[in-house]
């Protein structure tokens, strides 16, 4: 492995942005590395533990039922947004959305069929066949025939960029500082949700309850040193994509399996046994990402998922058994919660709970009256034991602070002049899209239609 040529596009990063770019630059036949900071057996970030990817299409995709038509997708993203996004570049990521699935295949990527069930995404997501993983290995094997080089452990530790002009990057590899040049650069490296001490500068004490259910190499290392550079930051540093996942995940690396989808079923309090959201407002897929960021705002963190034996079978389980009891008291006493506030708090909901047919699938007529937080849709009494509950912590998937691109994804300085040969896709600019909520799946969806902007335009600006 030679990296001491001076390559046409060096990529940092090594997830499906990253390789996405990789490859639509080799194939326009320029000389590309990627430099993945993480190990071989780590390789790309938060990408290998997803599952699927949103996207439009006119409903003839054998893997997607539908169709998904663009202006139905865009006012999926303006609600969970607010509003707060680049409408130009939100529009560019939904009409480029539909490419996504027939170019993922030439690279090898394959799709299941269409799922159905409580995830209710079979019109709007396509699921890679094998995961997130699976999908992964099928990009490195596409880049690697293309003869693109891959670069393991290779952290970079600093940017050499003069006035918007990327030189090379400095890497620690082998031990030692090593310097790759390159006509270009992509930086796909993701945010910094892995760095603890960051968050800890916007959320205070409580960024030391939050679990990070990515990789823990996502540290932001480009994302401050291009900031340092004069790029244009874009995006609230509080904002991210933050699920409720079980308290009892590992720190780090968890991944999906430590989701918990339980919350429309039942109710969500906090410490002090107290409802303190509404749990039906919307169906999940467009909902379950403020979770996080709700359970981060309760004291010390914390939030538990309580439902009874109607609703237990009704969601993908965790890979840590529910807490059960025969009563809500009991049960209430198993979490190290008050008996009496939580007992009351489920009394008060079951008397607000008005006759409905239940059907999670769609916006219901079960709901609550009279209560300060109302659930709006799948309200059903829990009355049926034994009771279960789960106990949730803030689940940080990626953060929104990152870098301001244009629609060739290439990267804006802080005095609104364009980098002369400098290019960013995925988490590292998902800011631009997303200013604050999250949709099932638009992650990756961002990530691929950037990555292979950034590759076209980083393999015209090489040329040139």
């Amino acid at each position: 492995m030679n990296i001491n040529e001076i390559f046409d596009v060096v990529v940092a990063g090594g997830g499906n942005a990253a390789l996405c770019a990789a490859i639509t630059a080799a194939r326009a036949g320029r000389k590309v590395v990627v430099l993945e900071g993480a190990p071989q057996f780590y390789r790309g970030g938060n990408t290998r533990h997803t599952r699927n990817l949103r996207c439009a299409h006119d409903g003839t995709a054998s893997n997607m039922a539908g169709p998904y038509d663009p202006a139905e997708f865009l006012d999926d993203l303006y609600r969970v947004t607010g509003g707060e996004t680049d409408k130009a570049l939100a529009q560019l990521t939904i009409a480029r959305s539909h490419e996504l699935i027939p170019w993922m295949n030439k690279q090898g990527v394959f799709f299941q069929p269409p799922l159905g069930g409580t995830l209710s995404l079979g019109k709007t997501n396509a699921f890679f066949l094998g995961g997130g993983r699976g999908m992964l290995n099928a990009l490195y094997r596409q880049a690697e025939s293309l003869g693109v080089v891959c670069v393991y452990d290779a952290m970079v530790t600093a940017l050499n960029v003069e006035n918007g002009f990327f030189v090379s990057a400095t890497i620690k590899f082998d031990g030692a500082e090593k310097e790759v040049r390159g006509r270009t650069f992509v930086a796909a490296c993701g945010g910094f949700e892995a760095n603890i001490e960051w968050l800890r500068e916007y959320w205070g004490d409580a960024a030391d309850n939050f679990i990070i259910r990515g990789t823990p190499y996502n540290r932001g290392a480009v994302l401050r040193m291009l900031l340092d550079k004069g790029v244009m930051p874009v995006g609230d540093p509080t904002q991210c994509h933050a699920i409720a996942l079980d308290a009892r995940a590992p720190k780090f690396d968890g991944g999906i399996a430590t989701r918990l989808d339980s919350v429309v079923f039942g109710i969500m309090v906090n410490r002090d046994g107290q409802r303190f959201y509404d749990e039906g407002e919307e169906i999940w897929p467009k909902r379950y990402a403020i979770w996080g960021r709700l359970i981060a705002q309760q004291p010390d963190q914390i939030g538990y998922s309580i439902l009874d034996s109607k609703s237990i079978h009704m969601f993908m389980p965790s890979i840590y058994p529910a807490i059960v009891a025969g009563t809500i008291g009991e049960l209430a006493s198993k979490l190290e919660l008050d008996p009496v506030a939580v007992e009351k708090t489920v009394a008060d909901f079951n008397a607000a709970v008005q006759p409905g047919t239940f059907d999670h699938t769609v916006l219901d007529d079960c709901r609550t009256e009279g209560l300060a937080i109302p659930k709006s849709h799948w309200a059903r009494k829990i009355d049926t034991p034994p009771y279960y509950a789960y106990p949730l912590r803030p689940g940080i998937t990626f953060t929104y602070l990152g870098v301001r691109v244009n629609e060739e994804s290439r990267m804006i300085l802080a005095d609104g002049k364009l980098a002369a040969n400098m290019f960013a896709a995925g988490e590292i600019m998902a800011g631009n899209v997303l200013g604050k909520g999250y949709l099932a799946g638009i992650g990756m969806t961002i990530g691929a239609v950037f990555g292979r902007l950034a590759g076209e335009g980083a393999a015209k600006h090489a040329r040139n």
